[in-house]
């Protein structure tokens, strides 16, 4: 059980400590660390919880850590896999939050600033694109997703009542 639980650490500070950008752009690092490298599970139950961490609240990406690390190994493997993606951030934020106050606003510190967003929006895409492979299955899943992209797009639709709405016609469509 150590073993695992230190897998888990790891796994998961390996996924915190390149997620720049956040919770979307650690989709892309989720999926192929904890599906891919690990095989703790299938796609589809990462997509789950994905799907359960955005209706909880809190962030994203510690919210899938705190279900994959239960899902894998209980309560500690919950609690372990939680500090592994948090860990990283207090290791950089600390010392690099001095450094980017001294530079804020410098061109060099913009620079690289422009560099990482387009990196960034390639790490939500991708995990979109995953996320999108395993999600839309059928003509129903595909006509529920592209009825809900121009709700967000075109309105103030607060996402919660498009993830009820989906629930509704999920039970609608597939029962």
């Amino acid at each position: 059980m150590l073993g695992l639980l230190i897998e888990l650490f790891f796994s998961f500070f390996k996924v915190g400590i390149f997620g720049f950008g956040g919770g979307y752009a650690m989709l892309a690092l989720l999926e192929h660390e904890i599906v891919k490298n690990q095989g703790w599970m299938k796609i589809a139950e990462l997509v789950d919880v994905i799907a359960l961490a955005e209706m909880t609240p809190g962030p994203v990406a510690i919210n899938s850590a705190t279900f994959i690390g239960y899902q894998v190994a209980g309560l500690y493997g919950s609690v372990i896999a939680t500090a592994g993606v948090i860990f990283p951030s207090l290791l950089i934020i600390m010392p690099a939050s001095k450094i980017i106050m001294q530079h804020y606003g410098s061109e060099r510190l913009n620079n690289v600033l422009e560099g990482i967003r387009p990196s960034i929006i390639a790490l939500i895409s991708l995990a979109a694109f995953v996320i999108g492979q395993s999600s839309i299955i059928d003509w129903k899943s595909a006509l529920l997703a592209a009825g809900c992209l121009p709700l967000l797009i075109f309105t103030r639709l607060n996402p919660l009542v498009l993830i009820g709405l989906g629930a509704v016609a999920g039970i609608l469509l597939y029962s």
